[in-house]
């Protein structure tokens, strides 16, 4: 007789089984840090900056170097700049582009004309400083967004985080705390 096998159910979700389990490390690394409330979002506020511009291995370098300039959380603005990953990288600059390309005044860029490989190099040099200039201003906007945001909600949910581990301790005596 033949045995049918079934996949099991835990296998199948591994992956999001430790994408959970990281995001909740992470959660409470950051409820329980020492850190002060302006600190972190300053910190969060320079990764994401930095992660909207689109110079790949150095987004790291410059948040952790405008998280040292603005007194901000080092590890937490070098976590923040994957808010540019593999999966969001085209939209992102894409929209990066348009806005570069909008506040620019909307230069004429003439695609069907390569004749050369100067008017290539130069052509592509004016698109990259679209985006550069794109980029920068969509990420001073969402640092400062993220600054924002952060000062107003991590006091609630650090309050929030403190009422419940409290309430662990009333409920359960002998369960060692966090």
């Amino acid at each position: 007789m033949m045995r049918l096998s079934f996949p099991q159910p835990s296998r199948q979700l591994r992956w999001l089984h430790s994408w959970r389990r990281s995001l909740r490390y992470h959660y409470l690394r950051l409820m329980r840090s020492r850190s002060s409330t302006e600190s972190i979002a300053r910190g969060l506020g320079a990764g994401v900056f930095a992660g909207m511009l689109p110079l790949f291995g150095g987004q790291m370098v410059i948040a952790v170097t405008v998280a040292l300039l603005v007194r901000g959380n080092k590890p937490l603005a070098a976590l923040a700049t994957w808010v540019s990953n593999p999966l969001t990288y085209v939209p992102l600059f894409w929209f990066n582009f348009q806005v570069g390309w909008w506040l620019m005044g909307q230069p004429s860029l003439s695609f069907g004309e390569w004749q050369s490989w100067e008017k290539l190099l130069e052509q592509g040099g004016q698109m990259a400083m679209i985006l550069i200039f794109g980029s920068v201003w969509v990420g001073v906007i969402a640092g400062l967004l993220t600054y924002a945001l952060c000062l107003r909600l991590l006091p609630t949910l650090r309050q929030r985080f403190r009422r419940r581990c409290a309430m662990a301790a009333v409920n359960f005596p002998n369960r060692p705390q966090p």
